[in-house]
């Protein structure tokens, strides 16, 4: 069996910020989300975030994922501190436990999967992540014999000159057999430079510990600052946009793009220069996305041109034509070979299939059949005040430029809309609607003005 456990308790003074530091987002999705799913490939049967500063955040944040603990750090005096508050949580627990940091979100699977193979392998009592850094200033040294067998690690604040000439240092990823560790969790003692219990004295109980050297040192980059933050996102985009060019997508100027690690994307899609795509979207076969695109939690069909525009919470089926400057939210959906053009605004609206809404119009909380033609200026006046009210226009209906609907309203099948009409009242199918005010003309107007 395995458990893990995430050191997530610190405020992260340094992000200068009233949200914990592992509440901060990375790709779409907090520190501490990535750092729990990173463990996918181990299986653990149990779950634990050791929680302090702005506990209940954290809670909140996590709450969809099922069977996860939480265990509270009341103060925070150390790594080791805080995997002393398991004791009472894992008293009955004799398989191994990972010990992972919150606030360390680019660990691959497959990392945390090789570390447990040669943990069992070689029937370690600790088996700790490290990795040969060109600059290890800030991080623990790890001194090994000739076998990796762990001699002795010292924090970067207490190492001497000649210890920290060692560029092998401590990634903060550990995998101990449990029994053996709460035997000696007691055993800690604060007597160093910061008067914190730290983890890593275990090491002089256990036996035998190994290190286990990870491929990508920057695996282990822990996120403290703004900063960091920033460099951990550029890492994320170049894994995330390789993979995807690998499997078929084509990427116009990839580091003007930004893609979050849940989107989907299908074989032969373009993505243009500028254009970002986030939380759950998918992106069908052959649809080409940008210049100046930002698509959100929305489904684009197969063959869909969307350009210069905004997406979010939205549906666009398959072969239409989007933008540019078109603008789709609150569960637009769109369905195939539809236009939707030029400055056009559509929010919680369903457009049928092969309608046309090509430029300066609005429509609100609105049903549209197929073949319907919007005429340039046309809007849904769906708000009273108090509540929002529908607006039904059926199949191969036109409406004229400058029309407004004033809901609740349904507007019949054919239906023919005079341009600069308000209309307000139901209309039967295959009529004609004109609902303006008569025009006059006074001739010779402006002479009798003047002679006034």
């Amino acid at each position: 069996m395995v458990a893990v456990a995430i050191l997530a308790a610190g405020r992260g003074t340094r992000m200068k910020s009233n949200l914990p530091k592992v509440l901060h987002t990375l790709g779409g999705r907090s520190l501490v989300q990535r750092v729990l799913d990173s463990c996918h490939l181990i299986n653990p049967s149990r779950q634990l975030v050791i929680i302090g500063y702005e506990g209940e955040q954290v809670k909140q944040c996590l709450q969809s994922i099922p069977s996860l603990e939480f265990v509270e750090q009341r103060e925070q005096l150390g790594t080791g501190h805080a995997i002393q508050q398991l004791l009472p949580h894992l008293q009955d627990f004799d398989g191994d436990l990972f010990v992972l940091n919150g606030d360390a979100p680019l660990l691959r699977p497959e990392t945390l999967q090789n570390l447990l193979h040669i943990h069992k392998t070689n029937q370690n009592a600790a088996t700790l992540l490290t990795a040969h850094l060109p600059n290890p200033k800030g991080y623990g040294r790890v001194f090994c014999d000739n076998n990796n067998l762990v001699t002795q690690i010292v924090e970067d604040r207490d190492c001497n000159a000649a210890q920290k000439k060692n560029h092998r240092v401590n990634g903060g990823i550990y995998c101990f057999n449990w029994p053996q560790l709460a035997q000696v969790l007691p055993k800690l003692s604060p007597n160093n430079d910061q008067k914190e219990y730290y983890l890593t004295d275990v090491v002089q109980y256990l036996n035998p510990v190994m290190a286990v050297d990870v491929e990508d040192y920057l695996e282990i980059n822990g996120i403290n600052d703004r900063q960091q933050l920033s460099a951990a996102n550029d890492i994320m985009q170049d894994r995330i946009k390789n993979r995807w060019m690998a499997a078929g997508v084509t990427m116009i100027d990839p580091d003007s793009i930004t893609i979050d690690d849940t989107v989907k994307l299908e074989v032969d899609v373009i993505i243009e220069p500028q254009t970002h795509l986030r939380g759950n979207s998918v992106i069908g076969a052959g649809s080409r996305i940008g210049p100046g695109s930002l698509i959100e939690n929305s489904q684009i069909g197969q063959n869909v041109t969307v350009l210069y525009s905004v997406i979010t919470d939205s549906e666009v089926a398959s072969g239409c034509r989007i933008g540019p400057y078109t603008h789709l939210r609150g569960e637009a959906k769109i369905k195939e070979a539809c236009r939707i053009g030029n400055f056009v605004e559509i929010k919680k609206s369903e457009v049928g299939q092969k309608s046309n809404v090509a430029h300066l119009s609005y429509l609100g909380d609105a049903i549209l059949g197929e073949q319907v033609n919007v005429g340039a200026g046309t809007i849904t006046a769906n708000y009273d005040g108090v509540n929002k009210h529908p607006t039904i226009i059926g199949n191969r209906t036109k409406t004229g430029a400058n029309s407004v609907f004033v809901a609740p309203v349904t507007l019949g099948e054919e239906v023919t809309v005079a341009a600069g009409s308000v209309v307000t009242n139901d209309v039967p199918n295959q009529a004609l609607v004109i609902a303006r005010q008569r025009q006059r003309i006074i001739e010779d107007w402006k002479n009798k003005i003047q002679q006034k």
